[in-house]
């Protein structure tokens, strides 16, 4: 009985292992940060950094976001600064459409949460191997700003 039971935990804990290994396979980093009391100041930046082992090859980057049915704007501005292997830094300010114009949220709801997963570059080539590091800034005008739950990035390889 307890070789069946060893047996099956080992085939199962295989199993799954194996298919959540395959799921995601082009993903490079895919974390969130989660934003305490859903209350986002400019102080707070948030901080992604992640290793390039193959920098000719394009990469798709998205900004992770989940905010309330409470956030009070249809959209969200945001500074994302990168800083690589040489050390400079670079800075741009996107906008995230998060609403239609008659209020309808684009993203995807469950219970009081909205959840997105915006791209800010497609095909991006980092110019080096190395360590990269991805600040996420709010800079809208109101500080805090109220009901941002979680922030995130994504960088994953370009599937040909």
């Amino acid at each position: 009985m307890k070789r069946g039971l060893i047996f099956f935990y080992i085939v199962s804990a295989t199993i799954v292992l194996s298919v959540s290994g395959c799921t995601d396979r082009y993903r490079v980093i895919d974390e969130n940060t989660e934003i305490a009391n859903h209350n986002w100041t400019y102080l707070n930046k948030v901080k992604f950094s992640f290793k390039i082992d193959d920098e000719k090859a394009g990469y798709n980057l998205y900004m992770n976001l989940r905010v309330t049915g409470d956030y009070k704007y249809s959209n969200l501005f945001v500074l994302i600064s990168q800083i690589g292997p040489d050390k400079k830094m670079a800075t741009r300010r996107y906008e995230m459409k998060l609403a239609n114009k008659d209020g309808e949220w684009l993203g995807k709801g469950s219970g009081n949460l909205y959840s997105y997963q915006v791209p800010f570059l497609i095909n991006h080539k980092f110019a080096a191997k190395g360590t990269y590091t991805f600040f996420i800034e709010q800079n809208m005008r109101d500080n805090p700003l109220r009901e941002v739950s979680d922030v995130g990035l994504r960088v994953e390889k370009k599937i040909h």
